[in-house]
């Protein structure tokens, strides 16, 4: 049975309706991309369509379907005309907490906000009104796990109930760095049989949280008993809110670091945004100010290599036996070896060994024998090896000095030596 929404809540939604923090939930392009559908083995990285100077630190960027500039990290604001085709009585759904402003009470009673709407955002759209499923005193749907630390539901999600297991959060999330080597490790750990990992990078701790944890379980893979639902988002890392977040969801998460020298990191973040952007301005001119001057942190490129500031956020929330810190370099120089410390931290059986591996020389890096689901070798897309512009020998040194002390700190945060200096 369903309720039409009464008259006299129109004007208070259409009021809602003018509140840019709901636009930048509901109509968001990298939130409506992450459609729950499991991708395919060595799929490409949402973010790779995305400029490496998009601002890291600052949640919900990009998720207002503006442009980020690769200059600035600044992201644009949304049209506003597009509030318009995101809104009114078709856009109001699975952004409980974007809906409510991010603030309880700026809606009257948020309760009863949430019995009101339910549906899609953006292209789910409902059908013109708004209803409410009678008699369900939960805004949850009967088969989600929802962690009992979950402070921030969402609105209630149809999930159907389709299909052997069930949809669970993560138990552990692969958290950075970008361009450290996740999609290699993600994929490599997906031929384990007890692994079950979300193929897109959902991006919903850092810019699609307003959703809601229920939009959110809503996208995972289904798992049987003694599986491990996983995913990953390389931004979460350096994104000063992810923490809180991830620990309201719950304080049992594990979290896999793909960390690499920070140095060859940032060169291949700049040539990752070169090839979409050929009129970028040179390496070094965004690394530093006033030729070579100060390294300018404020360019992400720099910013993502201070591995020890931002672990620094996370051990406010985790202790550090929750972490397991992946070196990038030796996930190429030994993946079977990297791999199988991974399989160790998440308590699982070592199946992927050396007998999975082959060496791309071509690539430069490891490939699979026999993807999932492949019936032969695979190896990454072309977006992964892609040559490195040449970089002045001084200015590769300015930034490894640069960096020497941050490495050195992290070091002593993770009790691992890296031997980046």
């Amino acid at each position: 049975m369903e309720l039409r929404a009464e008259a006299s809540v129109r004007p208070k939604i259409q009021g809602l309706a003018r509140r840019h923090t709901f636009a930048e939930f509901c109509d968001s392009d990298p939130c409506r991309e992450s459609n729950g559908a499991p991708g395919g083995p060595f799929l490409s990285q949402p973010e790779q369509g995305r400029a490496a100077g998009a601002d890291v630190g600052t949640a919900e960027a990009g998720c207002g379907g503006g442009s980020p500039s690769p200059l600035q990290g600044r992201v644009q604001a949304p049209p506003s005309g597009r509030l318009q085709a995101a809104l009114g009585f078709k856009g109001l759904a699975r952004c409980g907490e974007a809906a409510l402003g991010g603030e309880r009470g700026q809606f009257g009673n948020p309760q009863r906000l949430q019995e009101i709407v339910w549906g899609g955002c953006g292209t789910d759209a409902g059908q013109g009104r708004l209803s409410a499923s009678v008699g369900r005193s939960s805004i949850f749907p009967p088969d989600l796990d929802v962690p009992r630390h979950s402070r921030e539901p969402s609105l209630r999600t149809r999930v159907p109930a389709r299909g052997p297991g069930r949809r669970r959060f993560p138990q552990a999330l692969i958290v950075g760095v970008k361009k450290g080597g996740t999609r290699a490790l993600l994929e490599f750990l997906r031929l384990h049989p007890d692994v079950r990992a979300l193929g897109s990078e959902p991006h919903f701790f850092d810019r699609c949280y307003g959703r809601g944890l229920a939009w959110y379980r809503s996208l995972m893979p289904r798992t049987l008993e003694g599986q491990i639902t996983m995913e990953k988002t390389p931004s979460y890392f350096v994104t000063r809110e992810v923490p809180r977040r991830i620990h309201g969801m719950s304080p049992d998460t594990k979290l896999i670091v793909v960390v690499r020298n920070p140095v060859t990191r940032a060169i291949s973040d700049y040539a990752q945004t070169l090839s979409k952007t050929p009129g970028l301005p040179s390496f070094r001119a965004l690394a530093f100010r006033h030729g070579l001057g100060r390294v300018d942190t404020a360019w992400s490129a720099v910013r993502i290599g201070l591995y020890a500031q931002h672990l620094a956020r996370w051990l406010r929330y985790f202790p550090l036996s929750h972490f397991l810190f992946v070196s990038g370099e030796r996930l190429v120089s030994d993946p079977a070896g990297e791999v199988g410390r991974v399989q160790d931290f998440l308590g699982l059986k070592r199946v992927i060994t050396d007998k999975h591996f082959y060496f791309n020389a071509t690539k430069g890096f490891p490939c699979l024998k026999k993807a999932q689901g492949g019936s032969g070798p695979r190896c990454l897309g072309k977006s992964k090896g892609r040559p490195h512009p040449r970089v002045p020998e001084a200015v590769v040194q300015r930034l490894r000095d640069f960096y020497r002390p941050f490495n050195r700190k992290f070091y002593q945060m993770t009790g691992q030596d890296f031997g980046w200096d």
